[in-house]
């Protein structure tokens, strides 16, 4: 079972830090900045992956390989590829060696309650344009809140020009835009400007009342359909197989025609644009803008069960601690 194999790699993980370092990364689960992220650059709470050796490491990558799809892994190094590139330094860190290195300095781990025990408890990687938040409570696992950025998006220069980050999110948007047939997408283009980042930015809650609505998934056809499945895929499918089958059960269950896909900006690449989706729970955003349109955020939330919120509540409510 998944949530019992991270909690042993958590476990590990743990008995293998040094007593400072495990000082570092471990913190209560009821940590006042529980729920406090960010995705600009800067420090944050926990052990920077380069204080790890590589027999450390090694928990770091089961941890991520449980919590996420291969695709996710693959874009969560991609996140620390980027950095690299970005100030064009030596192609390390990106696939394990982070100690040492400045890749690692700019990524945390951290681990605030007990794995060993019956209690909730999370894990965190945190850095620059980089958010994997993983909360288990009774059984289950939350992978929510997620985000993934780059900068740059696109590489145009050097020995790496022509490497895109983010290319499907990017790329099934523009799809979905234009497959809308002009009425369609006058009521999902909300404006022609695109805002400068998404509208939830990292706050604690997601407020759905910042985004506008769109147009609904129940007013597209077959085609713009699949389209539009597979745009969402690309948020859900950064979790592993359970908790993204999960998660699409839950989209159903909801209703798939109560989603909403808007857009803002420019109706090609190359110049700053925006979408988001949205549903009853389910809120996923995309902006390119910064860096001449070439600088993605993106990032998948949940407006019920972020740092499982609903599941936690279930939790106490049944007398746990």
């Amino acid at each position: 079972m998944v949530v019992d194999q991270t909690r042993e790699a958590a476990r590990q993980l743990l008995a293998a830090l040094t007593p400072d370092q495990r000082a570092k990364a471990t913190a209560p689960f009821d940590t006042p900045d529980h729920r406090e992220w960010t995705y600009l650059p800067g420090d944050r709470p926990g052990l920077t992956l380069a204080e790890l050796t590589a027999d450390q490491e090694q928990y770091v990558h089961q941890l991520l390989e449980l919590a996420c799809s291969e695709r996710g892994v693959g874009d969560a190094l991609a996140v620390m590829a980027a950095e690299i590139i970005l100030r064009d330094l030596p192609d390390v860190g990106a696939t394990g060696g982070w100690q040492g290195t400045v890749v690692g300095e700019r990524y945390f781990l951290r681990i605030l309650g007990d794995p060993s025990g019956t209690d909730p408890w999370a894990w965190r990687l945190n850095g620059h344009h980089l958010a994997v938040h993983v909360t288990v409570v009774d059984g289950r696992l939350v992978f929510v809140p997620n985000f993934i950025g780059s900068n740059p998006a696109e590489v145009r220069e050097g020995p790496y020009a022509g490497r895109r980050f983010l290319a499907a999110e990017q790329d099934l948007g523009f799809q979905l835009l234009h497959a809308l047939e002009p009425a369609q997408r006058e009521v999902a283009l909300v404006s022609p400007d695109a805002p400068d980042d998404i509208l939830t930015r990292h706050d604690p809650v997601a407020d759905p009342s910042l985004l506008h609505r769109g147009i609904a998934f129940g007013d597209l056809d077959g085609d713009q359909r699949d389209l539009f499945t597979r745009l969402i895929d690309q948020y859900v499918g950064r979790a592993a197989a359970p908790t993204a089958e999960r998660a699409w059960a839950d989209l159903r269950d909801q209703g798939l025609d109560h989603l909403t896909f808007a857009w803002a900006g420019s109706s090609e690449p190359g110049a700053g644009h925006y979408y988001s989706i949205a549903g009853p729970s389910f809120l996923a955003e995309y902006d390119n803008t910064q860096s001449g349109a070439n600088h993605i955020h993106s990032v998948w939330r949940d407006l019920r069960n972020d740092w499982g919120t609903d599941l936690l509540a279930a939790h106490y409510s049944a007398g746990g601690h």
